[in-house]
Order: structure tokens, then sequence, then C-alpha cells
């Protein structure tokens, strides 16, 4: 009589266990405030019996980026996961309390992505650190985190990541993003974090903090189901649709204000830009001189300043630079006309 493979084990976050084939809610109580306060990380868990990778998805590392809240939120409701192999791990919120402000930051003004590994008696940004680290990302394979540009600043979709690293950059192109930045880690983020443990890590960056931006939500949903597809953790569609390829961007930089003004922005977000364009007219309150912001070189504006009152040196628009600039932006322009079908 022939025997079956055995059961798949069970996976344990904190002091709870998932068996295979449990989808659980787990409260992580992962530092307190002075009031004794409990500050929780919650953790969704959907354990297949069926072996294969462990992925993590991750948003709100900073407390005010939104769109990746409602990107996780969306997943998890989504039919496709009633077909998964493997373990997906969901934290729609990892910094409760900057979410709770409506801030990027932590009680103590740290930002939480430049604190890890992190230390169990630090502060409460390194107490966070090290739970997500050690409670969290020590069990997954594979990590893809959610962002949006700062407040008053919008990024065009694009994912950010090393691609030296084989698995990273066949998660990047599989995403469907218009745009992927070969981006080195940064001291004290959790992409550095992760890499250091051999976990590769793509960034999803998407849309304006504090604001939902329905084209940038849709398109981080659908991405980690293509993510999910090329590890295998879904079936590959019958009817599958053409999916977006990204161009890459191996470098890109900001183009900043040369004087104080008021700033009227002409150059849109995804717009492709060529040496010598005017990009936006810098003006005086209290004149009707105008200084043109020009272009230095060709690219695609990746991501941009919304607020007009400007300082010299502030950032106003990120360019990326492409072998092929007009191949960027037809892709920009395929990647929003499929989001649009979707709808």
């Amino acid at each position: 009589m022939k025997r079956g493979k055995p059961p798949r084990e069970s996976i344990t976050f904190g002091e709870v266990e998932v068996a295979a084939g449990e989808r659980k809610s787990i409260y992580l109580d992962v530092a307190r405030l002075y009031t004794h306060t409990s500050l929780d990380m919650v953790v969704e868990v959907i354990h297949s019996k069926r072996e294969g990778p462990v992925l993590l998805v991750s948003a709100a590392i900073h407390g005010d980026e939104l769109n990746g809240v409602e990107i996780c939120r969306q997943l998890l409701k989504h039919k496709a996961l009633n077909r998964i192999r493997g373990t997906l791990v969901i934290v729609p919120v990892v910094n409760i309390f900057g979410f709770i402000h409506r801030s990027r930051y932590l009680p103590d003004r740290r930002d939480m992505n430049r604190s890890f590994p992190g230390s169990a008696k630090g502060s409460v940004g390194g107490r966070f650190a090290y739970q997500f680290r050690t409670q969290i990302l020590s069990q997954c394979t594979h990590v893809i985190d959610l962002h949006t540009g700062a407040v008053h600043r919008s990024n065009l979709p694009q994912i950010r990541a090393n691609m030296d690293n084989p698995v990273a950059a066949q998660m990047s192109l599989s995403f469907g993003a218009p745009v992927v930045i070969d981006s080195k880690t940064r001291d004290g983020s959790l992409r550095e974090c992760a890499d250091k443990q051999g976990v590769p890590v793509i960034l999803y960056e998407a849309g304006e903090a504090l604001r939902f931006d329905a084209a940038s939500i849709k398109g981080g949903v659908r991405g980690i189901l293509n993510v999910m597809r090329s590890l295998e953790m879904l079936p590959t569609p019958r009817l599958a649709k053409n999916t977006v390829q990204p161009v890459i961007a191996r470098a890109s930089y900001w183009l900043r204000a040369e004087i104080d003004g008021i700033c009227m922005f002409i150059a849109r977000l995804g717009q492709r830009v060529a040496v010598g364009d005017v990009l936006a007219l810098i003006s005086s309150p209290f004149s009707t001189d105008e200084y043109p912001v020009i272009s230095r070189t060709a690219g695609i504006i990746i991501g941009r300043n919304n607020i007009p009152l400007v300082n010299e040196g502030d950032a106003l628009f990120h360019i990326a630079k492409f072998t092929t600039v007009v191949k960027a932006e037809k892709t920009i322009e395929t990647f929003h006309s499929e989001i649009e079908e979707d709808y």
C-alpha cells in the first residue's frame, strides 16, 4: 500500500501556530507607549497544504503611506487566493503608531525603515524592527514591500530592487510595473536587512502619502498576483493577458529648484522629457518675472513635487534615464491602458 506525502508542517508567528490549510489573523504585541497602550502588528496568514514559497507582503512601514494598506485589503479578498500554493503573509500596517497619527514616523521621530535590524531593548522603532525581523521576516522566503511618495510628492508606479540579485530581478520584471529602478539598499532599511538574510525583496512605489490613487492600487494588486504566478504560488490563467514588459532605469536624479518662489508645474508624472525642455516656471509672488526649470537630460518623470511653494534646493522632478526613452514612454502608456481596461 502506497503512503501519501506527509502533511505540510505548521508555521508559527509569535506564539500562534498556523496549521497547513488554515487562514488566521494574528496580533503581535511588539511595543508599548508610556501610557501602557499596546502597539499591535496584525499579521494575516494563509498557509496552504501544498509546499511552496513563503511570500511576505508588507505595507505602511511609513505610517502615512496608505495605498499599500488598500492593496493588502483588496488582495486578501481576492478569489485567486483559494488556489494558493505555499504561504502568503500579509502585514497591512507595519507602523501602526504612524498610521494612527497620519505620520511617516514613530514617537521619537525615527524612520522605521532606517531602524533595522532593530533591538529587543532599543527605542520604539528599534523594537518594532526587531520584532518584525525575528517574528515575521525570519519565516519568509520572498518579500514585496509597498510604498508611496512622501507628503506632497507623487511617484509613478515603479519597482525598486537590486537587479544584481537574480531572484529579485525575476520578481521585478514579472510584477508588471512600467518602470524598474536598479536601486541599491540603504543602511538600516528592510531591504538591506532582508538582503543580508538572503531574502530577495522588491519595493513597489506608487502614488502619494495620505492619498489613495486607484490606478496605483489596482496596479499593486495585479503586480503581486503576477509575482505569485511567477513563483508558482498561483496557476497561470489559461487566457493570460500580455503583461507590461517594464523598462529598467539604471540611473535617476532629482531636478531641484535653483531659486525660491511659487512654482507653476508644466510637466506631468510619466511624461517623456528631452534636454532643454521647460518643466516648470518659478516666480516671485511680488513680481512678474519667471524663471524656467529646464531638464538637463532626456528621460521620464517618475516622481514629482505637488506643492507650488518652493525654496531653493527643493526637489521638483525625479527623472529616470533610459537607453530608449520612447520605449519607456510606450510602456507607461500600456500600463495605464491595461489598468483602465481592468476597471
